[in-house]
Order: C-alpha cells, then structure tokens, then sequence
C-alpha cells in the first residue's frame, strides 16, 4: 500500500470503531439517554458525584484512545502523501484530544472539557482542510460536515440543544467527523 492507503486505512478503521466503541458502550451503561447523557458520561458520570459503570468506561476510553493513536498515525501518511504540514497537524492535534478524552475522563473536570473542545475543533478543522486534497463532490462533503462540527459545537457551547438535549446535540458534533473520517478514509483507500 502506498503512503494514501495507509492513511485511508487508518482513518476508516479509527472512525469504524469509535462509532462501534461508542454504540457498544450505550448498551452496556444502564439506563442511558442519547438525549440526555453526552457521549463521554460512558467513561464516567458526574454531575456532583462521579459513577463509572463497566464495562461501557473501559470500551469507550479505550476506543477514543485508540481513536487518537490512530489519528497520529493517519496524519504521518497524510504528511507524507500530501506534503500538507497544516493537515496533518490538525489531525495529530484532534488525535491528542482525542487520547486526552480517554485518559482524562469526566472525573478529571476542566481537563476533560479542555480535551474535548481540542478533538472536537481540531477534527471539524481537519474535515475542512481536507478538502483541499479531494475531488468534488466529496470536497463538498469535508466542508459540509466539518462546518456541522464546528457549528454544533459552538451551539453545544452556548447551551442551545435544538430539542435534542445535550447529549442529542454533542451527537451532532462527533457524528458528523466521525461519519466524514469513514468516508475520506474509504476516498483515500480507493484512491
């Protein structure tokens, strides 16, 4: 494989299984509300008092770890491929945040918050980018779903839910990465 389908392959296989991790985690926390309990209350719950349930605390902080590991990878390839150093380094920065989210879940405070705004950020950032070294119409497809990030995350953060309530909205700022880094990682594999 050369230095595209590497990345590709990393990219798809990071994004698979962290939906996977995630999907999987929801149906082992009891009692849990894609509505009403963001995605990172699977690797600990606090709201005052901090509960961690297993195993969805080792699959999701385990996957986003992964999530992140890979995404360092990845960005290796893309530096090499692309000659891009901006590129990349918006994807090895959303891969720190990434790692940091797993290693620093809920019960660590401000310091998961910070990490997560960096993931979340840095890969809208990233998805935008991209854009630049695909073709239309999937070029559109980068904007498009980086731009849902990013506005998410700025409603996400001026407590705006549309309906959905918290955990419904910080859906709408993973989903969409996430859902993007399977798609340009199968653009890069086929490429």
């Amino acid at each position: 494989m050369d230095n595209r389908q590497v990345a590709g392959t990393l990219l798809f296989t990071g994004a698979v299984e962290a939906i996977l991790g995630i999907h999987l985690a929801e149906f082992f926390y009891p009692g849990y509300s894609v509505s009403m309990n963001v995605i990172s209350d699977l690797g600990a719950t606090c709201n005052g008092t901090c509960v961690i349930h297993q195993p969805s605390a080792i699959i999701f902080n385990t996957s986003v770890i992964l999530l992140g590991l890979i995404m360092i990878a990845a960005s290796y390839f893309i530096w090499r491929e692309f000659h891009s150093a901006a590129i990349a380094w918006l994807f090895v920065l959303s891969g720190i945040g990434a790692i940091g989210v797993g290693v620093f879940p809920e019960t660590a405070g401000m310091v998961h918050v910070v990490f997560s705004l960096i993931t979340f950020l840095f890969g809208g950032l990233a998805a935008i980018a991209a854009h630049r070294l695909v073709k239309e119409p999937f070029s559109y497809f980068c904007v498009i779903m980086g731009a849902m990030t990013l506005a998410a995350l700025v409603l996400y953060g001026s407590d705006i839910y549309l309906g959905l309530g918290p955990g419904g909205m910080e859906r709408m700022i993973a989903y969409p990465v996430l859902l993007w880094g399977t798609g340009f990682g199968g653009y890069l594999m086929s490429s």
